[in-house]
């Protein structure tokens, strides 16, 4: 072991090597014992210094070997498939498709719906990729969730020796947790007590959809001692499923001292259109909202007296009371009881008309926009496909004399509650009566791979943006939507688009060789996906 003596001159050799030889010189003793300059003799001093260091420590004790990795009963990846993810993973660092130039396919946009397939047919991660597949979930978090479910029990068991990787020991999904059998009462108490967060988060979800009762039993038990951030998440995790049974749990949470788990909870009572707190909001919002009886009655109208206040009783059922910079207080008031009313209410409360009806009918005093954006977030939160689609209106109107809204945002979140079919017929008309400049959010929200009529709307309006020589890179972010979203059975009828078109008068420059490239992509794309598909399919 080294001295008091030579540690403090190992002390002194640090500070003249990070200052310079001079502005700090080496003790006298280290250019006396060399007679060399200043700056050989440090280095010659800190050579021999760092090996008397190095041969003085003594072993630290062998820490305990960790518990042996948990078995993954799930099949084994195809060979084909195995290789196919070591190429996606390899790439994973390549640039997005957004502007891309080439006719490669983007392997990075690929590695989601990689993992989305592989997860269905219920594979296991083999072990050699898994820390290429840790490190890609942590660099992209919407790769987290499939990552975390097809990395499974051995991720989680992993991640807990690379501190990179500790955001799988608090992921939201808990796909990878290994999970007691629900019945067995000991083990499911045993884990939720000791278990990692990601863990608790499944065992909450599995014990749920069991027994809802004991789920809450659980979450009850623990509540107090919980930290708020995953207060926050167990309460998110009510929405599945929620029921009427929940509403006393929701009713405790409404005085819980963080105010993000206040609103969640607010917000999940007004989902449930018969709990108290959707009745005290339905009160409150239709004595804001009424009939117009000031006119002459030839025309039906709504008239609006926003709130003046916003008392405690508001804010208990979760009314902020301020406002965002730029809104102002009734405002703001307002569509906080609105959104958070049953719109079961507006039939009774205006005549007996339909959702659409309702929606057509103006609104006095300018306070039409605040409504109907109120209405949009009830629509969404309580799932009413009726009223999102009197909200949404015929995808022919155009966005700005719709009858709800104009947010191509609160389009695609009311789009969302519609089946699936539905939703895709109304964005392949939509898209048919306005082109691809404003559908990017509404594609979004469809489901993948694209129904026949939305995809060929989709290319349909490319073409067209095509022949007419616009501007290529505008369609980038769409056309690398088509790559991920399109179904791989139109790659043969895409073989026509990708010759270079003649140049059109006023066409930008160069647009020709980008548009052939582009397509020349898309359909290598879908057929590389087509190809991921098969190989992914279980051996006969």
């Amino acid at each position: 072991m080294t001295s008091i003596t030579d540690d403090a001159l190992w002390e002194e050799l640090i500070t003249s090597a990070l200052l310079g030889t001079d502005r700090r010189t080496p003790p006298d003793t280290v250019t006396a014992a060399t007679g060399k300059d200043a700056p050989a003799a440090l280095l010659d001093a800190a050579a021999i210094h760092t090996v008397r260091r190095r041969a003085g420590l003594v072993p630290a004790p062998a820490a305990a070997r960790p518990e042996p990795a948990p078995d993954d009963t799930r099949r084994h990846l195809p060979v084909p498939a195995r290789r196919r993810l070591a190429q996606l993973l390899a790439d994973r660092s390549a640039p997005s498709s957004g502007g891309r130039r080439g006719t490669a396919p983007d392997l990075t946009e690929l590695l989601p719906q990689w993992l989305a397939a592989a997860n269905e047919q219920g594979y296991r991660v083999p072990p050699p990729l898994l820390p290429a597949l840790l490190d890609a979930a942590r660099a992209r978090t919407d790769l987290r969730p499939q990552a975390l479910a097809f990395a499974g029990a051995l991720g989680l068991w992993l991640a807990r020796f690379n501190p990179e990787w500790k955001f799988a020991l608090r992921g939201s999904s808990g796909g990878g947790a290994l999970l007691p059998d629900v019945s067995d009462e000991e083990a499911v108490q045993r884990l939720w007590e000791e278990g990692l967060f990601a863990e608790r988060v499944a065992l909450l979800a599995a014990v749920r959809a069991h027994d809802a009762d004991r789920a809450r039993t659980l979450l009850a038990g623990t509540w107090p001692t919980e930290r708020a951030e995953d207060r926050l998440m167990f309460l998110d995790s009510l929405r599945t499923g929620l029921t009427d049974a929940d509403e006393p749990f929701l009713e405790q949470a409404l005085t819980d001292r963080s105010r993000n788990v206040r609103a969640t909870a607010a917000e999940l009572l007004s989902a449930l259109p018969h709990s108290a707190l959707a009745g005290r909001m339905a009160a409150r919002a239709v004595s804001c909202v009424g009939p117009d009886r000031s006119g002459d009655g030839s025309s039906a109208s709504i008239a609006v007296e926003a709130p003046h206040e916003c008392d405690a009783d508001m804010q208990r059922d979760g009314v902020v009371p301020t406002p965002p910079t730029g809104r102002g207080e009734r405002s703001w008031w307002l569509g906080q009881l609105v959104e958070a009313a049953p719109l079961t209410v507006w039939a009774e409360r205006l005549g007996g008309r339909s959702a659409q009806e309702i929606v057509a009918l103006p609104v006095a005093d300018g306070w039409g926009e605040e409504l109907h954006a109120a209405w949009c977030r009830a629509a969404v939160r309580q799932r009413d496909a009726d009223w999102s689609r009197a909200l949404l209106g015929p995808p022919g109107t155009p966005p700005q004399t719709g009858p709800g809204t104009s947010s191509l945002a609160e389009r695609s979140k009311l789009l969302a509650t519609l089946p699936d079919e539905e939703r895709a017929a109304w964005v392949a008309q939509f898209i048919a009566a306005h082109g691809l400049s404003e559908a990017f959010q509404l594609l979004g929200v469809c489901e993948v791979p694209w129904s026949e009529p939305l995809g060929r709307a989709v290319v349909d309006a490319l073409d067209i943006a095509r022949d007419a020589g616009s501007y290529p890179w505008s369609f980038s972010g769409v056309m690398g939507l088509a790559e991920r979203c399109l179904d791989p059975a139109e790659a043969s009828r895409l073989e026509l688009l990708t010759a270079t078109p003649d140049e059109v008068e006023g066409a930008s420059p160069g647009a020709g060789g980008y548009w052939s490239e582009a397509f020349q992509r898309l359909v290598s794309t879908l057929r590389l996906r087509e190809a991921m598909r098969q190989e992914l399919m279980p051996p006969a």
